[in-house]
């Protein structure tokens, strides 16, 4: 009887474990859409991301692209798998669910990879300094489809005075991430090492870099240069500032909000002039009136021409895709950046006698008025986030995101108040 018992409890306890571990793995297969085939040798690597993306198990697909992941506990994980150096990642998927990846063959060139748009946000003049956002849509549409990388897959070229505050790449349909720009030899030369997915649908391949520029308010000439053919070269500024397209500039009034001015020169090409001077002082603004007027703008290209693009009707005489409905929020999110940090640094108190580089001791305190000002620009800034949201501008995730970096200084703010 004691012997009947001892073998039942031990079986029960086996299968209770062995349930257990088969909850805790992770399987999927790894198909290269490429070839069509299983993506066989591949690694495979499990990594925590509240652990600063470290690996918590490895795995290698088998000659079927199937592979097996121990999953230990329930923290934050992705899936990472590399095929031909280049890595694509999923979500660690809840339960059952299959972990399938798609990885694709890579090469450091691939034609049908173009910029989509190009587009240049001059946010605001503060303080001497000319804040701007630039954004990229890389379009892949290559075939078969094969994803361009290398160490310098993407390259960029910025004012040789741009000082770089950051720089994040979106993989198609997946969230924004912060990467390392490198340099990539002439003062101004920057590439992304960053692979260049073929799109999801219409989703593609996005690069983000926001740096500041020092400026009197007198006027700052901007010579763009694009790396690979681009479809579009947007620039949007505030309405209160000047433009002036150079000699052999090809860009032209293309008025798409009232909150701002749209300017835009079509199929730029390495080497094609792109010169374009701004002056005066102003900001691109964050209230509810832009909300609504970027609301408008959608309606619009809903109703407009063929494709769903604008240009069937008034307020888009040149028939061009509106980069608002697709781009502004970019623009937005990084002036939420600059405005998280620049309220992390006002509002931040050191110790007193804390020591700077040239050995002299300071104590830094901002002033109500600033600490105020900040206050409000964040209340403001929470309030412009809400409306996007509501419009349907912004995804979840997106949104997500930019209220857990508001809320974080926010509350700090109103600590020190």
């Amino acid at each position: 009887m004691k012997l009947t018992q001892t073998v039942f409890h031990t079986v029960a306890l086996s299968l209770l474990f062995a349930g257990a571990w088969a909850q805790a793995q992770i399987t999927g297969t790894v198909t290269n859409k490429t070839t069509g085939k299983p993506a066989a040798g591949d690694a495979v690597v499990l990594v925590d991301v509240q652990a600063g993306m470290g690996e918590v198990a490895k795995a290698t697909t088998d000659s079927g692209g199937h592979y097996k992941l121990a999953k230990p506990g329930s923290s934050n994980y992705l899936v990472r798998v590399t095929h031909q150096g280049a890595t694509y990642f999923i979500g660690a998927p809840e339960g059952n669910a299959p972990g399938d990846i798609a990885v694709y063959d890579v090469a450091a060139k691939v034609d049908g990879v173009l910029i989509d748009e190009n587009v240049v946000g001059i946010v605001e003049t503060v303080n001497g300094q000319l804040r701007v956002v630039e954004r990229y849509a890389v379009h892949n549409a290559s075939m078969p489809p094969r994803t361009q990388w290398s160490p310098r897959g993407f390259e960029i070229v910025l004012p040789d005075e741009a000082v770089v505050e950051g720089a994040s790449a979106q993989r198609p349909g997946r969230m924004l991430t912060t990467v390392k720009l490198d340099s990539a030899g002439p003062k101004g030369h920057y590439s992304f090492n960053f692979p260049i997915q073929p799109d999801d649908g219409e989703k593609s391949t996005l690069f983000q870099i926001e740096y500041e520029l020092p400026y009197s308010g007198s006027k700052f000439t901007f010579h763009p240069q694009v790396t690979m053919p681009a479809r579009t070269v947007w620039v949007m500024m505030p309405k209160s500032m000047n433009f002036s397209a150079g000699a052999g500039s090809v860009f032209i009034s293309a008025p798409q909000d009232p909150a701002f001015q749209t300017y835009v020169a079509k199929n730029a090409v390495p080497g094609k002039a792109l010169e374009f001077t701004v002056s005066g002082t102003g900001a691109i603004p964050r209230d509810e009136q832009q909300a609504q007027g970027g609301q408008q703008a959608g309606s619009d290209q809903d109703t407009g021409g063929p494709g769903g693009r604008p240009g069937g009707g008034m307020g888009n005489p040149i028939n061009t895709p509106d980069p608002l409905s697709k781009y502004k929020w970019w623009i937005l999110s990084g002036l939420a950046l600059l405005l998280t940090a620049a309220a992390a640094f006002l509002l931040r108190k050191p110790a007193a006698g804390a020591v700077c580089d040239a050995g002299a001791a300071v104590a830094f305190t901002a002033p109500a008025s600033k600490k105020a000002a900040v206050l409000d620009a964040l209340k403001e800034e929470l309030f412009a986030l809400e409306s996007d949201k509501i419009a349907g501008k912004i995804s979840p995730a997106e949104y997500a995101e930019l209220k857990a970096a508001l809320d974080t200084v926010l509350k700090r703010a109103l600590k020190r108040q």
